[in-house]
This record gives C-alpha cells, structure tokens and sequence, in this order.
C-alpha cells in the first residue's frame, strides 16, 4: 500500500471497483486504527477524531496528499473508485462531535466533487452519533437472523428514510487476540445464509474480511477489553475468511462463491488455486547477545536520554519496540524482600536487577508489582515492549513507563533510556557479521550469557524451488522475528492461539538468508531450541 496509485491501477486493470477508506481512523486492527504514533508527540493533549484544531490541521496536510493522488481514480473520472468513506464506526466513539463530522464531509468533498458516493459507516442502533447529513449511512454487522437483519434496516429507516441498503463490513470470521483460548471461527453456514437474505432483499455487501492477511512488523494493534483493559491483537490476520492468511481458497470461500452465483453472473475468471507450501529444514540458531550487553546495545539504540523521571514512548517520539529504562536502586532500604512498583507499565515490562532477569509486568494481566531480592546499589532496568496500541474506542494509547516506580514506599529517580525502535535491520545485521568475524571475543566478553532480551540469528540457503512456509518458534518464548531484513511480527507460542508465523516465498532467497530473533523473556542457556517450519498453520 505503498505506492496506492499503483495499487489503484492494478484494481482498475482487474475490473474491480475501489471502496476507498481514507480515515483518517481507519480501525482495521492497525496500531492506534491507522493514526501515526508521532501526533501524540508532537501534540501531548491532542483530541483525536473531534474539532480540536491541532487534529484538523494535520487531516487537512493528509488529505491534500492522499486524495489529490487518487482523484483521477474515482469513477466519476472513469476510475474504480465508487464510494469514499467519510470517518469510521464514529457512533461507537466518546466524543459525538458533529462538528467535526461535518468538518470532514466537506474536507473529503472537496477532493471527490460529486465523482464518488460519501458514506459513513457504523453498527446497527448506532448511527445517532455516527451518521452525517447529505453523506449515505451503511452498517457492519455479522451473521443473524433474518428478523434481526431486518430490525436493523428498520432502525435505519428511521434517520436515512430512502437510498441503498449496504452492508460495508459484512463479517465472515472475526478477529482473535493473544491470549485468548482458541482462534475466534465463525460457521460457513449462517455466513452464507445472511448473505443469500441480503442478496435475495437487495441488499448491497461487501465482505471483511474476504482476504485473511497478515498484521506484519509492528502493525497489529490492540483493544480496550478484558480485567486490564488492553488486549493484543495477533500477527495473523487470518479472520477466519473466505481466502486464508496465505491466499488460499477455503471451504467458506466456495460456499460463498456459490451463494454469490444464486445473483449474480458468473464471471470468467479462475477459481484461485492453493499455493504450494513446504517445509524447510530446521535451523540452528547462534546467540549474539543480550540488549543489556553494552556492546550490542549501542549498536541498536537509536537515543540515549536521561531524565529525573522515566518518559513514555511518546515523549521520546518512539513508535515501535522496547525503550530499555535504568537507574539505580537505594541503598538506604533495608527490608527483604523489597516491593517494586510500576504504575502504568503499558503495556509489559521485562524487569532485570543487574544482568539478573526477574520477572515481568503486565498491563493485560493487571501486574504491576514484582518482590525483589537485591543489594543495595544494584543496577534496576526494565525493558518495556509496546504490544501495539488500542486501534478502537481509546484514541490516545501511551506507551512505555506512563506513571512513577517505587521501591516500597519510595520513590525512584535519575532514569536513563534506551530507545529501541527495533524496526530497522541494518544494525542487527551489521552486529552479525561482526559477530561471525570475532565470535571468540564475544564468548569471552559476555557476562548474560542465556539472559532474556537476547539476540540469536542464523544464515541458511534453500535447496530447490522456493515456496510459501510457516515459521514455527513452538520452544520459544515471546519476541519478534526478521527474515531478510522485513520484520515478519510478533510471536507468543507459550500463549497462543497463534503458534506459526506465515512465511511468503517472496520474502525468501535461494542463498543466504538472514533470520534474526530477538527473544524477550525466555532464558535457553546452551540449549538453544531450533527454529523450525511447517507446511500448515498451527493455531492452538
């Protein structure tokens, strides 16, 4: 999505319409619904998605570089592109401020001019704050009864008396979280039976997702649910829909295909076929070291700041990964064991004493304390990992250390960070092949040898043609992984439901491919599990 114009002609030369979503809130399980992290650092009281000048400014800067790009492509100018979403799910957020709704209609109309149908979109009963006057209503809304799609309609009915009935997010599947106990699966058959309803009462569908993917990097975001409030969504975006996480039809698909075919003629285009899928040997993976070996983290920390108190990702203008936050414990302390406090850990912090690693915090689980057993004038650090930011309902999702840390009853002062965006492979890479060129001086120099918060790597070629895999990290722990210098996302087997990561060939070589893992809890020791593959998906 990159290049959207290129995306946009290559949807114009398959014949297919375009729904454009601009946002600016977009949801879709993306970190922070779609919205740059770096708004928050550049306005720290900013109100998102309402009238507030500071957020109208920058959608006006947005627009006038996203739409004027995708003008020529609205079908009224004989592109694809025949409906522009105006917001997203708005009657399900705090604010309902009409002004800003209002605000934006005429933002995003001064782009299309009347070559494009403006919609909004929300769930059923909740257009009282999300619909917009002279902009068309739709609903989302999954499988039901027939009596419950039509209440729906009805209700509808009552503020948008006439036009088309759409369904603009008509759900297959659903989305599933770390965590959780199984992958979230939703039965072919109501799916189809709704949707032939629909059909049959002329109403307009679009289904989400069609297409399971992939939530790469550090895309994925999170929700405002369970006993702590934050709940992680996955690396795959799998959805339980039609066509699979790797593309692949389902038996879901061609039973939609063929309610689809009861309407509408059938067009002459092949069915997609299943991509071949292999599994690849084992590897063997070499420890680097630990982000708390000086050497290493020099080489992987973009800023170094010091601070009477500890500073969130925000304030550091860090979108992504870990900021590693250190100071020194009191020494004037004299109970055992000792009682750390963090107070707002958003969203899990790996707490080490020294190279010396205790324990963890979490802000899903509501732990936010740990017992320590420690000298006086030890080394604290506490390496705390953004798990992706709250994509719906909460707009405005802190990361990092959000409140003050306490030992007992006192307080902790004079903090240095790290900041570890760990989005850039350049380093890493550079680090492993001065690694491999003096890996006796590193045996020698490591004092946290085994220690969480490492780094392992491994370089293999690929005998024969090259195929779609599954990376299966089953004996890890929880970290992310790289793959020829794209970051394939987030892994978590000792939770799940999501055990494998797919693997597209096109991210892969015939020769020396470079897989690096940094793992972030797990102490392997000398026995470092091999990195395995699969040619199916485990989800447990």
């Amino acid at each position: 999505m990159a290049d959207i114009e290129h995306f946009l002609e290559l949807a114009d030369s398959a014949g297919l319409y375009v729904i454009l979503r601009p946002g600016p809130y977009i949801c879709a399980e993306r970190d922070m619904g779609g919205f740059p992290s770096w708004l928050l650092h550049k306005y720290p009281d900013i109100l998102l998605r309402t009238n507030d000048l500071k957020y109208l400014r920058e959608v006006r800067t947005w627009y006038a570089q996203l739409l004027s790009r995708v003008q020529r492509f609205l079908v009224g100018q004989g592109g694809p592109i025949i409906m522009v979403q105006v917001e997203n799910e708005y009657g399900s957020f705090y604010a309902c401020d009409h002004k800003y709704l209002n605000w934006l209609r005429d933002e995003t109309e001064r782009y299309v001019m009347g070559n494009a149908v403006l919609f909004t979109n929300n769930g059923p009963g909740l257009e009282g704050c999300g619909a917009i006057e002279h902009v068309l209503s739709s609903l989302d809304f999954g499988p039901g009864t027939e009596d419950e799609i039509n209440g729906f309609w009805t209700t509808l009915r009552k503020t948008q008396p006439k036009g088309p009935l759409v369904n603009a997010e008509y759900y297959p599947g659903w989305l599933t979280h770390w965590q959780e106990p199984h992958m979230a699966r939703t039965d072919t058959k109501p799916v189809v039976d709704s949707l032939d309803f629909m059909l049959r009462n002329k109403v307009n569908v679009n289904i989400y997702m069609f297409f399971g993917g992939t939530n790469y990097g550090f895309t994925a975001g999170a929700n405002n649910i369970g006993a702590g409030g934050y709940a992680a969504d996955l690396t795959s975006y799998d959805y339980d829909a039609p066509l699979d996480e790797s593309g692949d039809p389902t038996p879901k698909y061609f039973a939609l295909r063929d309610t689809i075919l009861k309407y509408f003629p059938k067009p002459d285009l092949p069915v997609p076929q299943p991509t071949n899928k292999v599994q690849l040997p084992p590897l063997n993976m070499t420890r680097l070291g630990s982000l708390l070996d000086p050497s290493l983290l020099e080489r992987l920390a973009a800023q170094t700041v010091t601070s009477r108190l500890p500073l969130s990702f925000e304030a550091l203008n860090q979108v992504s990964g870990l900021v590693l936050y250190e100071t020194l414990l009191p020494d004037d302390i004299r109970t055992d064991p000792r009682k750390l406090i963090v107070e707002g850990v958003h969203d899990r912090g790996y707490v080490f004493v020294g190279d010396q690693f205790v324990g963890v915090l979490s802000r899903e689980n509501q732990i936010n304390m740990l017992p320590l057993a420690l000298d006086a004038g030890q080394t604290l650090r506490i390496a705390v990992e953004n798990q992706g930011r709250i994509n719906f309902g909460i707009a405005n999702d802190g990361k990092g250390i959000l409140g003050s840390v306490f030992v007992n009853t006192r307080q902790l002062y004079n903090w240095t960070m790290y900041g570890l965006p760990l989005s850039d492979f350049k380093p890493m890479v550079h680090a492993i092949r001065h690694h491999r060129k003096h890996q006796h001086r590193f045996r020698r120099a490591s004092q946290t040898a085994g220690t969480p918060m490492s780094l392992y790597y491994a370089i293999f070629d690929i005998e024969g043609e090259l195929a779609d895999t599954y990376l299966d990290p089953t004996g890890w722990g929880k970290g992310i992984v790289f793959v020829n210098g794209f970051l394939l996302g987030r892994y978590w087997p000792t939770v799940g439901p999501q055990v494998t990561l797919y693997l597209s060939k096109h991210l892969l070589t015939q020769k020396n491919n470079y897989l690096a893992v940094i793992e972030y809890q797990k102490e392997f020791g000398d026995s470092i599990p091999p990195l395995k593959f699969s040619a199916t998906p485990s989800f447990n």
